[in-house]
């Protein structure tokens, strides 16, 4: 990976301090770090992901995630059980890390 960021560009849970250091490759270092290989799915709920803030200046929750999701790429995708499977655990808040987001409102 030729874009390695020092680890005090991260908060104690691994965001981004600044929204403008991230690009695709900041994104595979994080994503490494949450043991997660990004594939075509991933990067098509990122790149959503990252439509979501430009629109609404926000990191979305959970269920303003699956129905963005849902919205957008139709029903198959947007659905919590396939957002799991991306992101295990917190699809929204794991998915904003990556995706180089301030880490959403209500998760922990």
């Amino acid at each position: 990976m030729s874009e390695q960021l020092p680890m005090g560009s991260f908060d104690k849970e691994g965001f981004l301090r600044q929204l403008s250091d991230w690009s695709p490759a900041v994104a595979q270092q994080i994503a490494e770090r949450e043991g997660i290989a990004l594939s075509d799915a991933h990067w098509e709920v990122l790149n959503l992901l990252r439509e979501y803030y430009r629109r609404f200046d926000d990191s979305p929750v959970m269920r303003a995630l699956v129905r963005f999701c849902r919205q957008e790429l139709g029903n198959d995708k947007g659905n919590s059980m396939y957002l799991l499977t991306l992101f295990p655990g917190s699809p929204a808040k794991i998915g904003c890390k990556i995706a180089g987001l301030p880490k959403p409102d209500n998760c922990l």
